[in-house]
């Protein structure tokens, strides 16, 4: 008898063109967290750091992009890549963190819904497709994804449009040296129901909050400049070193745990599509993950990366890999018809998700 199955049948994403080298912050005076200047020469300082993450370039949005700008793109991308009607949409979803950031104001703008605004650029009349924002830190386009998966087999929709785009260069602190780490972008994808009497498309998810304590580990503070903290305004902060041991903890666990609910195991899997965090994190998550099987060796070609020229998008980085990797601009990576995908994500809150899936 077949079944209803979530497939994704068309993506797309945004790739802002301004590129931002690590020498780009040399010029810039970084402080710790107690407003003291840091007395370690730039240069050695944006070494470390690329050593830490392996991040050497990262892309920004032009001075004026909004970020509804660039999901608009990345939207299109996908409306197109799946051939259908936009006026078929079920769901618009829209993940996200800062609303609508500007160059000029790093207020946080979420009225109307980030969705709204871009149903409205989409120039979509239907009354019917509901557009409606989703909050949950990096994870969220995973999570609306899982959100996309429930409407989808319950009969409630047949196509649902997912995005997820940040501009976090605008709400970096500039004095902060973790703030390099942040880069801007878009992803989306199409969603459709499909019938099969073989599991296609979504198999299964698993989500987990670590709000009791770990909630803060990412949150909004004032600059490390004290001359700026006066102003008031809020940049987004982060306790990296503890993050770090979370993520290291735990996404592993999050993942194997979504594997166990279908009875599966890491070697069913092609290729992990991890958040684009921080490059040498994501190693030692696959490597644990491998080891909770008692594998010792990670095959290389399991997990593709975009965080060394891309850096980190917060919820744009998943569908980016997802939507490069589909139309197979990542060297040496492919996809092919019944490989078995993971699709994770860590981050504010403390969220973890992550989805496996099946290409038809």
């Amino acid at each position: 008898m077949n079944k209803i199955y979530s497939v994704f049948t068309g993506t797309g994403s945004y790739v802002p063109t301004k590129q931002i080298k690590n020498d780009f912050f040399n010029s810039y005076e970084f402080f710790d967290s107690t407003g003291e200047k840091l007395p370690t020469l730039n240069d050695d300082i944006t070494k470390k750091f690329e050593e830490i993450t392996t991040i050497a370039e990262r892309r920004y949005a032009e001075d004026n992009e909004s970020t509804s700008d660039l999901a608009l793109i990345a939207s299109q991308r996908a409306i197109e890549a799946a051939g259908i009607d936009k006026e078929d949409l079920d769901y618009i979803i829209f993940a996200h963190n800062f609303g609508e950031t500007k160059v000029d104001n790093i207020a946080i703008d979420i009225v109307p819904s980030m969705a709204a605004r871009l149903k409205n650029k989409l120039g979509i009349a239907n009354p019917s497709a509901v557009a409606y924002d989703l909050l949950f830190g990096c994870p969220g386009w995973v999570q609306a994804v899982i959100q996309a998966d429930y409407y989808i087999r319950s009969g409630d929709a047949k196509k649902i449009l997912v995005v997820g785009a940040d501009v976090l260069s605008r709400i970096a602190d500039p004095h902060d040296r973790d703030s390099m780490i942040y880069a801007d972008g878009a992803g989306a994808a199409v969603m459709e129901a499909r019938e099969s009497d073989t599991p296609i498309g979504i198999l299964g998810h698993n989500t987990r909050s670590d709000a009791l304590d770990y909630a803060y580990m990412l949150r909004m503070g004032n600059s490390y400049n004290p001359e700026l903290a006066k102003k008031g305004d809020h940049y987004l902060k982060m306790n990296g070193r503890r993050l770090y041991q979370y993520a290291l903890e735990n996404v592993p666990k999050a993942i194997k745990a979504g594997l166990d609910k279908l009875n599966m195991n890491i070697r069913d899997i092609d290729k992990v599509l991890i958040h684009q965090a921080n490059g040498k994190m994501d190693d030692a998550i696959l490597y644990r993950l491998f080891k909770l099987y008692g594998i010792k060796e990670v095959p290389e070609s399991i997990m593709p990366m975009t965080i060394s020229w891309l850096g980190n998008s917060s919820v744009a980085t998943v569908p980016t890999l997802l939507d490069l990797l589909t139309r197979n601009e990542l060297d040496e990576h492919q996809l092919n018809s019944n490989n078995n995908i993971v699709l994770a994500s860590v981050g504010a809150g403390m969220n973890i998700n992550s989805i496996i899936y099946r290409l038809p």
